[in-house]
């Protein structure tokens, strides 16, 4: 396989196009395999859409909304300025300061479950307010559950992953305001 930098120059553009976040390629004995930090669908002609933070990490699928429309502003470890579009507002009807937001990051690769046990109650809904502390959610990982608890006060804005569903590490689970 010819893996001169303008090929790889080029997987890499196509990535960043196509929103595709790992690529794999094997002609023969050799082989290339490339992975992005961050992945977004690709762009929609009528839909505006800034480029990608090369820094941050993601999850390996797609996100299910289209990528944010303005681009986040530099932040410390624990927070994004990224939020769904639906998320627009408060209560109140005054627009969200998107330098507030904190994502809630995976510590480690596992199943996010909402709730402490089947059938139970979710330890958090969109709405709920949260006090520094306060647990999350529990990612289980090789058979422990660890629990995830709030960074900060706040109210959860959005909740990014579905209860069972596998997250990668550093992947956001939820958004705190």
């Amino acid at each position: 396989m010819d893996t001169s930098s303008s090929r790889v120059d080029a997987l890499a553009q196509v990535m960043q196009e196509r929103g595709i976040a790992r690529i794999r390629i094997e002609e023969g004995d050799s082989s290339i395999e490339m992975e992005r930090p961050e992945a977004f669908p690709a762009p929609v002609a009528a839909t505006p859409v800034a480029p990608a933070p090369a820094a941050s990490v993601a999850p390996v699928q797609a996100p299910a909304m289209p990528a944010p429309a303005a681009a986040p502003a530099p932040e410390a470890a624990s927070e994004s300025a990224e939020a769904p579009a639906d998320v627009d507002a408060t209560d109140a009807g005054k627009p969200l300061d998107m330098t507030k937001v904190i994502a809630v990051r995976a510590p480690m690769v596992g199943v996010f479950y909402a709730s402490p046990s089947p059938g139970a109650e979710p330890f958090v809904r969109v709405g709920s307010k949260v006090k520094k502390g306060d647990t999350l959610c529990v990612i289980e990982a090789m058979k422990a559950m660890n629990e995830v608890t709030a960074e900060a006060d706040g109210e959860v804005v959005d909740i990014c992953v579905s209860d069972g569903e596998l997250v990668e590490y550093d992947c956001i689970l939820m958004k705190i305001y």
